[in-house]
């Protein structure tokens, strides 16, 4: 556990803080916005505009972080925002400040998202980027694993009672703040930030990164594309039989099984090669959904989430060690910062997509569209050199 040093373990603790108190949250949230007037049609626009911010400001910010040389800062501030975004939620529950307290909270994800994992990437090197990504997304998925149990917990003791519970999530949000003050910046973090850039100056990264960089960023915006929200997953078991606490269960299963198996695949993938891993978890994937678009056996919808969560263990994590290992150092948080942000984007227009072929063609087609096409990105994933042969380490 060496390479484990003591910033990885505080950048984890942070974010196992921080998911506690959003993944509390993400049950109730769209039943705490219709209780307090919102429609289905201003529920996806405000996610819609939550998440285009967060995909745009993780470009910006993390070539800001490289530009200024500075991580720490973005990675305080960016965690401050989200955890003051939670009471904010509670006190203002006209639209217009609904729509304000969501964006800063999706705001701060893009803040400090580049900067992070380029401070995860520069405590590792090229061998054990796997363990430490992995370590971080095992802690991370922690949270949503804890935030949704005690969500069901106190609404079991207080049903309905969501502001309340908006005010509870703000306290795991402040520990993480607070963790995240253990942090020391290196040198080059004391310099004043008196950098400015154009707010897509880091779309010109695109020009002049390695053309590694780009073969694989297309691979994995292809396949982030027909990848939709989970929620289809969750929606399409409820519609096979299952109750809404079992939809819960279910959800709360995959996540602990993402935060089991994160860290362990990790340390496996810097033996065989990040490569491989990612395209098992690819496969596994496709497998779940083509498993999605047939079954109705409510037992092996659990099989189905625990292959779901040894997917999104082989490749969340892995991705982004995959891509620090073929970028220049210097680079890292614009690199990852604008893969993160284009990946945004393509996740908002994979839900719509997702939405529109559910609503014409049903659900079964919808996930066989997805298994098969994510079996076309694979063999082009194939033709990508592995990433110790494209730094030539």
């Amino acid at each position: 556990m060496k390479y484990i040093t003591r910033t990885v373990w505080i950048l984890s603790l942070v974010s196992l803080f921080t998911d506690t108190a959003s993944e509390m949250l993400y049950p109730i949230m769209p039943i705490y916005l219709k209780s307090i007037g919102f429609s289905i049609v201003l529920i996806g626009i405000l996610e819609g505009v939550a998440e285009a911010t967060a995909g745009l400001s993780k470009g910006y910010f993390g070539k800001l972080s490289d530009t200024s040389g500075k991580r720490v800062p973005f990675v305080q501030i960016g965690y401050a925002f989200s955890a003051i975004s939670k009471p904010m939620m509670a006190i203002f529950v006209y639209p217009l400040w609904i729509f304000f307290a969501r964006t800063i909270d999706r705001f701060g994800k893009g803040i400090r998202t580049g900067a992070r994992d380029a401070i995860l990437s520069d405590e590792a090197t090229a061998k054990t980027k796997g363990k430490v990504f992995g370590f971080h997304r095992s802690m991370d998925t922690l949270g949503a694993v804890l935030g949704p149990s005690l969500a069901l917990v106190y609404l079991y003791y207080f049903p309905e009672n969501y502001i309340t519970l908006f005010f509870i999530a703000f306290i795991p949000g402040l520990f993480a703040v607070l963790v995240s003050f253990l942090l020391k910046g290196k040198k080059a973090d004391k310099t004043n930030l008196k950098v400015v850039a154009p707010f897509f100056s880091f779309l010109n990264y695109w020009k002049v990164s390695p053309i590694e960089y780009k073969r694989l960023v297309i691979g994995l915006l292809a396949f982030t594309l027909f990848n939709s929200s989970d929620v289809f997953l969750l929606l399409k078991a409820k519609q096979s039989g299952l109750d809404d606490t079992m939809v819960i269960g279910v959800y709360i299963f995959y996540n602990l099984i993402y935060a089991l198996f994160a860290f362990p695949i990790g340390i496996i993938a810097d033996k065989v090669g990040l490569k491989k891993i990612f395209i098992i978890g690819l496969l596994l994937f496709s497998v779940v959904y083509f498993g999605m678009s047939a079954n109705k056996n409510l037992y092996l919808f659990f099989g189905l989430f625990f292959l779901y969560g040894i997917y999104a263990s082989a490749t969340e994590g892995i991705s982004k060690a995959w891509i620090s290992n073929i970028t220049d150092k210097k680079d890292t948080a614009t690199a990852i910062g604008t893969f993160s942000g284009f990946q945004s984007i393509c996740t908002m227009l994979a839900s719509s997509l997702a939405g529109l072929i559910w609503f014409q063609f049903g659900a079964t087609i919808t996930f066989l569209i997805t298994a098969i096409a994510t079996i076309i990105i694979v063999v082009y994933i194939l033709t990508i050199p592995k990433p110790e042969i494209a730094r030539n380490e």
